[in-house]
């Protein structure tokens, strides 16, 4: 595919307002093609957000770095000398070079190839070589350290940085739906990161392979191949009329199968003992498969009592999917308006049984990334839908995300959380390019908390 574009107009607010119909649930492809709604994401979206950084376990000592992206924006996440987590912009401030290459290390500090600049782990500029001869000490090192991230903070462990100083806190920019996503992967107890991040590039917008994690119905056809060589009992997994949908403020949704308030009731009665009993037999009747077993008690109090049966997909808006066993974190980074750089994280509990611990890793690579059996199906479908949108006449299509779309119901529970439950539906692809408009549209952290769309109500 071409990945040369030119440089378009930036769109007014009434464009970007057209690009989705919440009405008839149709998108325009124009959102999936156009270079200058895509420089308008890197500003108004990505710039803005709390993105994902990296996981505790990822840094736990001082001078632990990880790299990272916010956007375009290369960034490194280190643990400095005082053990608090800093977020760095990786571009030095006298010529631009990268300052680190390795994509995680440990450093004492951070000195640049180029021309020897040295900057200390929380960022500040320390040494320039010829500060005497050359600069004639005529320079001020304090006004040029390292620009850093406007916040930085965690949740269950989990890393997260935004640039805009304007931003809500983590906790509040997540919202009930963002805590039980990240829930899930330690409802089952403290995690760790394995070694190594899966990454490959796909050629297609970002916004395909995030809507495709809300995605149930292409399971039996796009992944029909994965039942049949027997790798995974996809009636067993797809249950298409017990569907949950979560939605959360600022486009952060939940949207897959569900564990029926009857089901779920027999599991609150069974001890842990008894659970993890149910997981074992499991094991022993699938050998060469893992087996995660029911949550323990202790879930319903850390994911409340509609996020203890949700068994699909969240997206931490803009774009960290959890996947659904809770072991597997998916950032699609964006590299223009025809590609993203996909990244596969795995988290295990601590304490696992090696042998447990290693068949659970063999799975996940097979199941997504690059020798990924679904995400091979799901890359070729991205790809070509988002090259369709490039087509003179091909482009003029709009997307039909109407399935579902005005018969069911909302729900909230005691915590406030919106849902619908139903069969497979498209109710969170619209959510989410319902609020990307908000996010494109908004001047501002204060024009987006007053003016971003509410939970739904009602019929939707």
């Amino acid at each position: 595919m071409d990945l040369v574009q030119e440089p378009g107009s930036v769109p007014d607010k009434s464009e970007i307002r057209s690009c989705f119909d919440p009405q008839s649930g149709t998108l325009d492809r124009r959102v999936f093609a156009d270079q200058a709604l895509y420089d308008l994401e890197m500003k108004n979206i990505y710039a803005r957000a709390w993105n994902f950084m990296c996981h505790e376990s990822h840094i736990p000592n001082p001078g632990d770095y990880f790299i990272n992206y916010i956007g375009e924006d290369q960034v490194i996440v280190v643990r400095d000398k005082q053990g608090e987590v800093q977020v760095l912009l990786n571009t030095c401030r006298h010529r631009g070079n990268a300052l680190c290459r390795a994509e995680q290390g440990n450093a004492k500090s951070f000195v640049c190839s180029y021309h020897g600049w040295n900057y200390d782990l929380n960022g500040d500029l320390i040494g320039v070589p010829g500060l005497s001869s050359y600069y004639r000490k005529d320079f001020d090192k304090s006004q040029w350290g390292l620009a850093k991230a406007a916040q930085v903070d965690h949740f269950h462990g989990f890393y997260f940085a935004t640039l805009d100083p304007a931003a809500p806190p983590l906790h509040d920019y997540l919202g009930e739906v963002g805590r039980i996503g990240l829930g899930l992967l330690v409802a089952n107890g403290p995690v760790e990161a394995v070694d190594g991040i899966q990454k490959n590039v796909i050629d297609c917008n970002w916004k395909i392979a995030v809507d495709n994690l809300f995605d149930w119905y292409h399971v039996q056809y796009s992944h029909a191949s994965a039942g049949m060589a027997g790798f995974m009992d996809l009636a067993a997994i797809l249950h298409p009329n017990d569907q949950m949908v979560m939605f959360g403020e600022y486009g952060h949704a939940i949207s897959g199968p569900v564990i029926p308030e009857e089901k779920q009731a027999e599991i609150d009665a069974m001890t842990d003992e008894e659970r993890f009993a149910v997981a074992a037999e499991g094991m022993l009747k699938n050998p060469d498969k893992p087996m995660v077993p029911p949550r323990p008690s202790a879930a319903r109090d850390l994911l409340g009592p509609t996020g203890v049966r949700c068994m699909g997909h969240p997206n931490i808006f803009p774009n960290l999917w959890v996947a659904t066993n809770g072991t597997q974190l998916s950032l699609r980074l964006p590299r223009g308006p025809f590609a993203t750089e996909i990244w596969w994280f795995t988290f295990l509990p601590k304490g696992l049984p090696e042998e447990i611990r290693k068949k659970q890793i063999a799975f996940n690579a097979h199941l997504f990334g690059p020798a990924g059996m679904l995400e091979q199906d799901d890359g070729e479908n991205w790809s070509q839908s988002t090259r369709a949108s490039r087509g003179v006449v091909s482009r003029g299509y709009r997307h039909h995300l109407a399935m579902g779309l005005g018969h069911d119901e909302v729900m909230t529970d005691d915590a406030g959380a919106a849902r619908v439950e139903t069969t497979i539906s498209e109710h969170a692809q619209r959510w989410l390019y319902r609020n990307w408009m908000d996010w494109m549209t908004a001047d501002d952290w204060p024009d987006l908390k007053a003016n971003h769309s509410p939970l739904p109500q009602g019929r939707v």
